[in-house]
């Protein structure tokens, strides 16, 4: 990818705000927030999703450049786009994740993050490892000119030696001023460039090799 490339890949509207945009990030994660406030044990996915997209609604989210999800339990498996399986309903020793993609004032806020019910150390892991893993690919970002592609080369890594499978359908992707993907609709992962800051995010979805779970984060490079 070229220099020239990279420019149209990332570029923006001329009255692009980083300000405006850090604020649309920081209400997207309070969102989230809010939403796995309202998550309780035996709640249907089904019902979950609608108190969301409620949630988001009454927080002035006019449109979003994505579907809202949240997953319990062995839907936290699936990967963005797939159907979850009907009739799941959340469990005492569970987990979950929400994935959030609204739009305000022109601006693509997004978030995701993982909550467990109960005590189970394994999906405590797994929440605490997509975390850490982000945290890790955020570094490299910061301290090394590492492209799209090695960070998610080095998060598949990561996954693997904490006994994890990274998603790589998930490859993190272009944010910024509504819609971002008239620039870039591909992953981060496939860029051949560093990423500039405030304007990418890096997902990671991981799940057990053989279990029925998985965990979500994401958030901007900043």
């Amino acid at each position: 990818m070229t220099i020239q490339d990279a420019v149209a890949v990332e570029q923006t509207k001329a009255e692009f705000s980083v300000e405006k945009m850090l604020k649309t990030r920081a209400k997207a994660q309070q969102a989230v927030s809010r939403i796995a406030a309202q998550v309780q044990v035996g709640m249907l996915e089904e019902d979950a999703n609608k108190m969301v997209i409620d949630t988001l609604r009454e927080m002035g989210a006019t449109k979003a450049f994505h579907k809202p999800y949240i997953r319990f339990g062995s839907n936290t498996t699936k990967t963005f786009g797939a159907d979850s399986d009907p009739g799941i309903r959340l469990g005492e020793d569970d987990i979950f994740f929400i994935d959030v993609g609204p739009v305000w004032e022109e601006y693509e806020g997004d978030a995701g993050d993982t909550f467990v019910t109960g005590s189970n150390p394994e999906l405590k892991r797994c929440a605490r490892d997509a975390k850490q893993i982000f945290d890790e690919v955020a570094k490299k970002w910061q301290t090394e000119t590492a492209t799209g592609v090695e960070l998610y080369h080095y998060a598949e890594q990561m996954a693997k030696d904490l006994g994890w499978v990274l998603n790589l359908d998930l490859g993190g992707h272009r944010l910024g001023d509504y819609s971002s993907a008239e620039h870039y609709e591909g992953p981060l992962s496939e860029i051949s460039f560093h990423p500039s800051p405030n304007l990418w995010m890096v997902e990671i979805h991981i799940r057990h090799p053989e279990q029925q779970f998985g965990a979500f984060y994401e958030d901007l490079l900043l």
